[in-house]
């Protein structure tokens, strides 16, 4: 690529960071596409119906629906990226390493301590993450449950204090 265009010049970061966005692109790309046929469009057109631009529709709408596929892709490309040895080790030169790398070059010397401190943070950091996003989502799930109770209350409360309008209403003729 350097002889192509000129950059970048050496391999390093820059190299590692194209390679693991393109590896994990298709991942990513994946995961959001099943959730995108799933998408009720419905929502997207009554916003747009409304008036919304479509940035905004996108912005507002569109994202927040996919937010949870997003998610997953990116938890995905990480551990993806932490996991692949093989293409760091290609795309990488000579001064730069990556967590993977160095993990591989302290099984064979031996491992330091601060390959196991690492490993317990990144482990402690994803436990924390999952917990988060389950806590949340479970909290966000009762109270729509709670939302969608309350509207059914209201709804039936106002039906039965306004009068049937399609019976008619009975005389005492007499």
């Amino acid at each position: 690529m350097a002889q192509m265009i000129g950059w970048p010049q050496e391999r390093g970061l820059v190299t590692i960071w194209i390679a693991h966005t393109t590896f994990c692109s298709a991942y990513v790309a994946v995961v959001v596409s099943s959730r995108l046929r799933e998408l009720d469009l419905s929502i997207e057109e009554a916003a747009m119906d409304l008036g919304a631009k479509p940035w905004k529709v996108f912005f507002l709408i569109t994202i927040p629906m996919i937010a949870p596929s997003l998610a997953a892709g990116a938890m995905m490309s990480f551990a993806l990226s932490l996991d692949d040895l093989v293409l760091a080790s290609f795309v990488s030169g000579p001064g730069s390493t990556t967590l993977p790398m160095e993990v591989f070059s302290a099984v064979r010397l031996g491992v330091k301590p601060e390959i196991n401190a690492v490993a317990s943070l990144i482990l402690l950091a994803v436990s924390l993450v999952t917990f988060m996003v389950w806590f949340f989502s479970r909290r966000a799930e009762e109270h729509r449950k709670k939302a969608i109770q309350q509207a059914i209350d209201e709804s039936a409360a106002e039906s039965w204090k306004q009068p049937d309008v399609r019976r008619p209403q009975a005389t005492n003729a007499v």
